[in-house]
Order: structure tokens, then sequence, then C-alpha cells
């Protein structure tokens, strides 16, 4: 759009002549200009301006900045009225003078930036032609209908482009005169008085700054709202009210014409329905609505709706309430159904009203909550699934009542319901912490034939129930299954299965664990390599062993308590006495202190050895590092008291055994029999073997053989020298 084709050269050289006071007339308005007043103008709605929309016009005009500007004043005179009748400014109408006023101040920037080159006086002289138009148009019938009509009928004295922008113009101008007005009402309610109660309120319950703010404006205008709204009522009542006295009018003049009139007006106002023919059919964005399907949708829909939207307990008042608070009040040896029953026969309860019922159990006494959500597995309306039953036995696992889970899965097969994947690796973790290998392993292999691929927790808890039960191939086993499917075993995996390679003396099992760690990134570690040094022991070969712990310092790693008593106890097995003095001899002088594993390690020697009195002064050792001996050593010194007569240690040491007997060992057990058995202590040996039996462990061959020999012979007991 070029407004330079506004208008003609002819015509701005006429507008560059116009000086003085000129009328400009046309066919009903005369335009006197009179001597210019200059005003600032900011009004504050044109930056967030929005023209009106046109359809044969989509693009609307660009936004102008503001600027200051001079406004040629205006005085409108209609023809019709006398010439020598003096306007007066109170007679001025105050919305046309805002409209007016704002239209020549945007018409001002779009002709300056169009004609840079002309003055300021011919650009007044533009104006003064544009207004004398739009107030020609505005006097046949208003802004309204000049805005409404003006697309319509473009002006013969305006070219196409120029009308168009002129209309343009006149939008924007009543919109934000539309916006000031409201700006203005929106005044009034920010100091009304519930406005201000409201916000008075609000700051004494501590909010302030921007949030009161913004709180005081929502509520300006939500007050703004209603009030638009209920005269908007008013207005259509009104409306209706006058249509109402129209139709009586009419209803007058109809009585007063002829019986003809009124007969053919009657039979006009004779309507009847078309017959229907078929069913009726909904139509809504092309879909047919009356399809049998769309109900089943509905069905649907309503049903999903039941299952997302959270439901609401029903409300506990009177003697319900009260049975409520008996039930919470309940004790652990207490019977709940009684109670239950009449609570059940009261609120007739929904599903949500037993999960409400329970979750404040739960918070209260944690022990009856467990009680009473079993026995409401019973219920028919708490609705009972599969979900249910596997959170109690994960709650009871986590505490460690495997009997208490065994009772609800007992139930849950009972009623029919086979575990899922969920339920199944709850077993898993569960069992595998208790230790019960074979039920861990059923667990494990249900999840597998159900398609579940087991994760990482799952792994690990698999391969410590194999660790735990001393079968750390089987669980390395399940580590190569990890590297397969691209898991990566972590630290404390690898370490675990490590430690039950060295106890169990597999030498291949311990060295492949510390290939794969070293091929996983893990560099050898102090603890790694005294694990060797114990695996190398246990099997029987202190040479590797004593490779291993020479290479450990090699690498920078000082032997530490532990390492020491594993390379010690290696050269026990072969019975190298020397070697392990002339080690200890060689670590003192580095500055090793043996520690109480060592003197553990060298106390059980010397009594094997039956040095009973060597012994004893390493137990004044152990003793003066403020440490209790282990087990370990109470069962050697139970042996060898036993086997040097001494009785009355003897006892004591046993007494400190028997104590303990859910940390023995089957060779443990046989090692104390036995020296009962070489000492003359024949009830003691056979108590004792009662112990192992029920333990579960069966003792070997020798010890039933000796045990048999000792009861018929008359063994004489040793004395202690």
């Amino acid at each position: 759009m070029n407004l330079k084709l506004f208008f003609s050269r002819q015509s701005i050289n006429s507008i560059r002549r116009f000086n003085g006071v000129r009328t400009i007339r046309n066919s009903s308005t005369t335009i006197k200009p009179v001597p210019i007043s200059h005003t600032i103008h900011t009004p504050n709605t044109h930056q967030s301006h929005s023209p009106f929309l046109n359809p044969n016009y989509p693009i609307p005009i660009p936004f102008f900045s503001r600027f200051i500007h001079s406004v040629q004043e205006t005085i409108l005179n209609n023809n019709s009225s006398s010439s020598n009748s003096q306007e007066s400014p109170e007679e001025e109408d105050g919305t046309m003078n805002e409209f007016l006023s704002r239209f020549v101040w945007i018409m001002r920037g779009k002709l300056s930036e169009v004609y840079t080159d002309y003055d300021k006086k011919t650009i007044d002289g533009m104006l003064l032609i544009i207004v004398g138009k739009v107030v020609s148009e505005m006097d046949k019938g208003g802004l309204e209908q000049m805005l409404g009509t003006a697309m319509a009928t473009p002006s013969d004295d305006f070219s196409e482009d120029l009308w168009r922008t002129v209309w343009e113009v006149s939008n924007e101008v009543l919109k934000d005169m539309e916006k000031a007005a409201k700006k203005e009402r929106m005044k009034t309610f920010l100091q009304s008085e519930e406005v201000k109660e409201m916000c008075k309120f609000a700051g004494e319950a501590g909010v302030r700054g921007d949030l009161l703010r913004e709180l005081r404006f929502k509520w300006a205008r939500e007050k703004l709202e209603e009030t638009e709204f209920y005269q908007s009522l008013e207005r259509l009542k009104e409306d209706e009210a006058k249509e109402s006295e129209t139709v009586s009018e009419g209803a007058a003049v109809n009585e007063n014409g002829s019986d003809f009139v009124m007969g053919e007006e009657e039979k006009a106002k004779v309507v009847s329905l078309p017959t229907r023919h078929g069913k009726i059919k909904y139509r809504i964005y092309g879909l047919d609505l009356s399809d049998p399907k769309w109900a089943e949708v509905a069905d649907k829909i309503q049903e999903t709706g039941e299952i997302i939207w959270p439901q609401e307990p029903k409300p506990i008042y009177g003697k319900c309430k009260i049975v409520t608070e008996r039930i919470l009040s309940l004790g652990e040896e207490d019977d709940p159904s009684p109670l239950l029953a009449e609570w059940v026969e009261l609120l007739q309860p929904s599903r949500i009203d037993w999960l409400t019922l329970l979750d404040r159990l739960r918070e209260k006494n944690t022990r009856v909550y467990f009680k009473i959500a079993e026995t409401v597995l019973a219920e028919e309306t708490f609705q009972t699934n599969i979900r249910d039953y596997s959170k109690l036995i994960d709650a009871h696992a986590k505490d460690n009542r495997l009997e208490d889970a065994e009772r609800i899965l007992k139930k849950m097969s009972e009623n029919g319901i086979i575990p899922d994947i969920l339920t199944s690796t709850v077993m898993v973790h569960m069992y595998s912490k208790a230790g019960n290998l074979d039920r861990a392993k059923q667990a494990f292999e249900s999840l597998k034939s159900q398609g579940f691929q087991p994760d990482m927790k799952v792994y690990n808890s698999m391969i410590m129930a194999y660790v735990t039960a001393n079968q750390p191939k089987l669980g390395n086993l399940l580590v190569r299954e990890m590297e397969t499917r691209d898991i990566k075993p972590t630290n404390e995996i690898y370490m675990a299965l490590f430690r039950s390679f060295a106890q169990c003396g597999d030498v291949d099992g311990a060295l492949s664990i510390s290939n794969e760690m070293q091929f996983a990134g893990v560099q050898p570690s102090l603890e790694s390599c005294a694990l060797l040094v114990e695996a190398f022991g246990q099997s029987g070969k202190p040479d590797k062993a004593r490779n291993h712990f020479d290479y450990m310092i090699k690498l920078g790693h000082k032997p530490d308590d532990r390492c020491t008593a594993s390379m010690i106890a290696a050269y026990e097995k072969n019975n190298l006495l020397d070697k392990a003095l002339n080690l200890l001899l060689e670590l003192e002088k580095d500055g090793f202190e043996p520690g109480v594993m060592t003197y553990s390690v060298l106390v059980d020697w010397l009594a094997q050895l039956q040095l009973v009195e060597e012994a004893e002064d390493l137990l004044g050792k152990i003793a003066e590092q403020g440490e209790a001996p282990p087990l370990k050593v109470h069962i050697s010194l139970c042996d060898m008291y036993s086997r040097a007569g001494a009785e009355k240690k003897a006892l004591q040491a046993l007494g400190v055994v028997e104590a303990k007997k859910d940390q023995l060992g089957p060779q443990d057990f046989e090692r104390v029999i036995n020296g009962l058995i070489k000492g003359g202590f024949k009830q003691d040996a056979k108590r004792i073997h009662g112990l192992m039996e029920a333990q579960g462990y069966v003792a070997s061959e020798p010890v039933r053989v000796a045990l048999t020999a000792s009861q018929t012979s008359n063994y004489r007991r040793p004395t202690m020298r």
C-alpha cells in the first residue's frame, strides 16, 4: 500500500497554499480549523493494540510508536443550523472529541512517515480533508454505523487504499477507547469496599507485595465481570419488555381490523411438525453419534473415569464413628472380627472406605494393621486383587517375617490367584534374604517362565542367595548371564563371590573373579589380594599363597591383620611353624603388630600342638588389646583343655561354645566332639552330638564310630600335668 497515491500532485500543491482559515464543505458538514493547540497524548493502549480483523484485508497495519504531536482542533457545525449561532464548549460531544483526537494522532504519524518532504502545514491540510470525510460519515449514523459500512461503501473522494486505512485506524481508535473506558471502570472497582475488605483480610493472613497486588486486580476484575453480567441481563429484560409492548400494540391494531384478516393471520400461525421417518441421527463434525457403538464408548469412558478419578470415602458419624475409634484402639491380642462385622453393617463400606481405615491403622499401630489387613482380604466389599496380596507379602518380607509372608502366599494360592511378576520378585528378595535357596530358585524360575527378564536387583538377590548357601559357582553363572545381557555387575557382587570362593578354598573360582574384575576395570586392592592369599591357603598351597602375599607388598599394599592371619593359616595347614615365625619376624621389622585375628590363628595352632602354656600366653596378648576372643579361639581351647584333661577349663570353654551353638558349623561340632571323646567326657560329647543334629548337621562316619566306641569302652580320662 502506497500512501503517496492518496492525493494527486495538484491536490498537494493546493494544500501547500492553504493558510489562514479556510472552509471545506461537503454534503452535510463544515469543518473550521482553529489555531493549533500543542498537546502531548500518551495513551497507554496503543502498544498492546490488536486491530480489528477484516476478512477482505487479513494483514493488519503495523503498530506505530508513540510520539509527541499537535492536534488541529476542529469544530463541527451542521449546515442546517444557523451560521450566526455561536457554539459553546459545553455542547461538544466528549466521545466524539476523544475519537477525533486519537484518530488525528495516528493518521498524522502515517502521513508523516510517507510524506517526509512536506512541512507541517501541508500535513495538517491533508488531515483536514480526511477528518472532514470521517465526520460526515459519522453524522450519517454514528461511530458504529460508520465502521460497519465503511468497507462496504468506499468513498468516491478517496482511493480504496486510503479508505481502508481510515477504516482500520477508526477500528483501532474505537478499541482503544473501549479499553480506556474499561480501565476507568476497573479503577472504580479497585476502590470498592468489598475489594478493600478482601485485601485487608489477605494482608492479615500474611499476603504481601506482588501477590497481594495481583489478588486485588483479580478480585476487582471479577467484580467488574459480575456487574457487566447483571447489566446485560437487565438489557435483555428491557429488550423483551419492548418486544412484548410491540406485540400488544400489533394485537390491538388487529382487533380493529376485519374478521377476514384475523382469520388469515390465525391460519398463518398454525404450525405443524413434519412426519418423521426412520431413526433420528445426530452428526457432530461428521460423526454419526446415533450409532449404537457410541453408547458402548460412553459406558467405557464412565468405567475408566471411576478408576482414574479419586473417590471420596463415606462420612463417618454417630455410632459408626464410635466403632471406628474402637477398631483403631485394638491391641495385638484382641480379636477384630466382631468390631469389623459391626462396622460393615453400619457403614456398608466400599473399597475406598476400607483403604481409608487401613491407612489410619498403619499410622497408629503397625501390628494391628497387618492383622486386620489380612482379615480384610476375605471381605467381598474390599474387592481384593493380586496387588493387595503382594503389598502385604512385601511388607512382611521387609520386616523379616517369613512365616507371615508364607501364610499370605498360601491364602493367595487357595483363592486361585497365581503370583504375578511383581509378587515373584518380592519372593526372590524375601527368600534370598532369609537364606532359603530352594524357594528363591523356584521364585526365580517362575519369573523367567512368565517372560520377565530379571533386572539388577533380582540378579543381586539371587547371587547373594548362592553365596549364603556356599555355592559361589552357581552365582558366578548368573554373573556371566548378566554380562551377556549387557548388565554390569556391581563391585559388591564381585567381592561377595570372591569371599565365598576364598572361604571354600576354590582357587580357580577366586582367580576367575579376579580376572573378571580386572577386565571390568577394577584395580587389585588390599582386600582382593588378601582373598587370593586366603584361597590358596585354604586349598593347602602355602607357597602360592606366599607369592601372592609378596606381590601384594610389591603393589604397595601394607599387609593388615586379616591378610597376615590368612598367610599364617596357610602355613598352619602344612604345619610350617618355622616359616610362619620367620614371616612374623620380617613383618615386625617393618613395623607390623599382630592383631586379634593373627593371635587367634596362632592360639589354634598351638592348641593343636598341645602347647598349653604358650597358647595361654597368646590369650593374654589378646586380652591386652581389649577385645574378647573370637568363637574360633574358644573351640580351640575346648579341644586343647579336653585333650589335656583340664576338666574345669574344658567345661568353661565348652559352656561358651554351647551358648553360641547357632554360629557353629559341622566341622566345629566334630572338633569339639573329638576333643571331648579324647578327654573322656563321654556324656558331654553325646550332648554336643545331639545339638549338632538339632542344627540339621549329620556327623561324619569317623565321629559316629568314635562316639559308639566311647560309650562301650572304659576309657580313662587323662589328667593335666
